[in-house]
């Protein structure tokens, strides 16, 4: 970042003060962001536009195709504008400001009109010429040079993500969705193309990156610059779909302007709109949102599921409805090339991915199909308060359908929790950064692929277990006391007793009868002994028959299955209960699960690990699942020695002597 980028910051969101009172707060970003693009594109246009103005009337008897490929040519770059205003002569007629800026925009070519659009910035022209406003904003934007020979791409990227960010805490929204801090995509690219160098740096090669949630396409900046910087001969060319329209545009004019073909950044939703279906990449990087729930696209993405499975991309599963950073990554990895040396991807995700989700679940099913199918190949664990919205750990995911052959079957782990600097600054929730040394770093660990004090290598298994169902058997007394009978009140076989389903005269002598049956059962149960407390079902249902056929009372079995749980209790002295054929019924409150390693003999851990605790369980091996999860706490746990009693000691002393010193100033006063 140099001193442009930080004048220039300032200085357009100086701009937006002259909106108070006419426009909320929440508003700004809609007309300071469109005159920010349109001055980025008006400096670019400039050191041609004179020459673009006199061929104009040579290309009337042109089609408008061959016109435009003409004017092109003539700017010396992939758009022009053919209105004789730019910023500088719009200031010059104060009085027909909004017509002439109208002209002015209406004279790009049409890639770069269409581009405009998407910020309905026509709507606000209007609006701002009868505050007053239009020329007094326009005058102002013309005084700042957002030529790429004062402001590189990249720090105009800069610039547009800082007012973002600034318009966005102003609304309350979330700035995150739209960018990332540039060192974590730095970092990321280093990974990504490390091991490809030598592919890399051959004389014209040809590379996709694809960004599915590429918002102002600064990943894909990033991924063009190191390229570039690797081999001035490569060609990365660059793929993005954005959801917000406003950062589609910013993307798109960013494209425009480096040359890059416009059609491959997309608008709309990559779930639902995918405007690259049939698309595939060699490289794939993306910092989704962190847990944003899914449910306005619930029906589409599950009817893609149900219907096509692994014909379509979320074949493995599909994740909460809450969190849809497993849908982006399985997206991503539906698009991977499969051929000519395959792909590689790298996402961004909070902890959530690493382990939400028991065995069976969607997000276990995702971990699975990924791991089995030997695609993960490493995480890295990044510092806290790193990103502008949040300060919530977070994680880079590398995923490749081409590992090398070290690489087979493991999982590379880089705890990197350690390696930032504090920000004299903080930019929003950002207070920490990755320095240059600090990338180099984590990309030669990375590169190395040894264990060590930051870096663990396990192999796939190690994530993967079997959820294994525990039961144990059902022991229950059965007591007639005072509290009991009052349980056996509120249960709802007894209670339907009196309640008809029939209309008419006939519905209330059946009330009347089913009262009349449950004030007998009642008076059956208060005529029993209550301090009899009976540890044997059996024993205690033969009573109970035998008492009703003394009274001569029937009733159906959900009524005597009320009776049972009003009047039972658990009770680890009582028999076991049985079912008809005479195995252990489980205690579904009982029930466990036990996560045994994948490899390691079920019965043997079931023996070791369980029935030394609880002799009489069992396991339903019916119910066994597969599951994945991922702890990288516990992989880097480092434990810490607790303090000693004489250091203790030592504080406590040291606040007494402070409290004394208070107390007296208190009482001294």
């Amino acid at each position: 970042m140099t001193i442009n980028f930080k004048e220039s910051a300032n200085f357009i969101w100086g701009i937006a003060d002259l909106l108070r009172g006419d426009y909320k707060q929440s508003e700004y970003g809609r007309v300071i962001l469109p005159l920010t693009v349109l001055r980025r594109l008006d400096c670019v246009l400039e050191p041609t536009k004179a020459t673009v103005l006199s061929y104009l009337p040579q290309t009337k008897g042109l089609s408008p195709e061959a016109a435009e490929t003409v004017l092109k040519k003539k700017a010396k770059l992939s758009f022009y504008n053919k209105s004789k205003f730019d910023f500088q002569n719009l200031v010059a007629d104060p009085n027909d400001i909004a017509a002439n800026l109208r002209n002015y925009i209406n004279g790009f070519s049409k890639n770069a009109r269409s581009i405009l659009e998407h910020f309905n910035f026509n709507d606000h022209i209007e609006r701002l010429d009868k505050s007053n406003l239009l020329y007094m904003i326009v005058k102002r934007f013309a005084k700042v040079d957002l030529h790429p020979d004062k402001i590189q791409s990249i720090e105009m990227g800069y610039i547009f993500e800082e007012l973002i960010r600034k318009f966005a805490d102003l609304s309350n929204e979330t700035a995150g969705e739209h960018f990332t801090p540039r060192e974590v995509i730095r970092l990321m690219v280093n990974i990504l193309f490390l091991n490809d160098k030598d592919v890399l740096t051959k004389k014209g090669i040809v590379k996709t990156l694809y960004d599915p949630a590429c918002g102002t396409g600064g990943m894909l900046s990033v991924a063009e610059e190191y390229l570039r910087e690797l081999n001035p001969d490569a060609d990365l060319r660059v793929f993005g779909q954005e959801l917000n329209p406003e950062s589609y545009a910013i993307c798109n004019s960013d494209m425009l302007i480096k040359g890059q073909n416009t059609e491959h950044i997309k608008f709309g939703n990559s779930f639902t709109q995918d405007g690259l279906k049939d698309d595939k990449f060699d490289y794939m990087l993306s910092n989704p949102p962190f847990g944003v729930e899914w449910k306005k696209i619930e029906e589409e993405i599950t009817k893609e599921y149900e219907q096509l499975g692994f014909s379509g991309r979320f074949g493995a599963g599909l994740p909460r409805i809450s969190d849809g950073s497993f849908l982006f990554l399985q997206h991503m990895i539906s698009k991977m090339r499969p051929e000519n040396g395959g792909a590689r991807l790298g996402i961004v995700f909070n902890g959530s991915p690493l382990f939400s989700g028991g065995a069976g679940s969607g997000e276990s099913e995702i971990r699975k199909e990924i791991i089995e199918k030997d695609m993960l190949e490493a995480i890295i664990a990044l510092p806290n308060q790193l990103f502008y919205n949040t300060g919530i750990s977070t994680y880079i995911w590398i995923i490749t359908n081409r590992k090398e052959k070290e690489r087979k079957g493991k999982i590379q782990f880089i705890n990197a929790v350690e390696f930032f600097n504090k920000m004299t600054r903080s930019l929003g929730n950002k207070r920490n950064e990755i320095s240059d040394e600090h990338i180099a770093k984590i990309t030669k660990i990375y590169g190395e692929f040894k264990a060590g004090e930051y870096c663990k290598i396990l192999p796939n298994k190690y994530f993967g277990y079997t959820r294994v169902t525990v039961e144990r058997p059902s022991r229950l007394n059965f007591q007639t006391s005072k509290e009991r009978i009052e349980c056996l009140k509120q249960e709802a076989g007894f209670l339907n007793l009196a309640k008809s389903k029939k209309k008419g005269k006939d519905g209330f002598k059946e009330i009347e009868e089913g009262e009349n049956l449950q004030k007998q059962i009642l008076g059956m149960l208060a005529g029993m002994d209550a301090s009899k407390i009976h540890k044997n079902r059996p024993k205690f249902v033969e009573i109970l028959e035998k008492k009703t056929e003394e009274l001569g009372l029937r009733f159906k079995a959900s009524v005597m299955s009320a009776i049972f749980n009003a009047l039972s209790e658990r009770d680890e002295t009582a028999d076991v209960c049985l079912d008809k054929d005479g195995k252990p019924e489980h205690d579904s409150e009982l029930r466990d699960c036990e996560k045994v390693p994948l490899g390691e003999d079920i019965d043997r851990y079931f023996k070791r690990e369980v029935l030394p605790h609880v002799p009489d369980a069992w396991m339903d091996r019916s119910k066994d699942r597969i599951g994945y999860e991922i702890n990288l706490t516990k992989e880097f746990y480092k434990c810490k020695p607790l303090r000693s009693l004489e250091e203790i000691r030592k504080d406590i002393l040291v606040l007494e002597r402070e409290t004394e010193g208070l107390m007296g100033e208190v009482l001294d006063g």
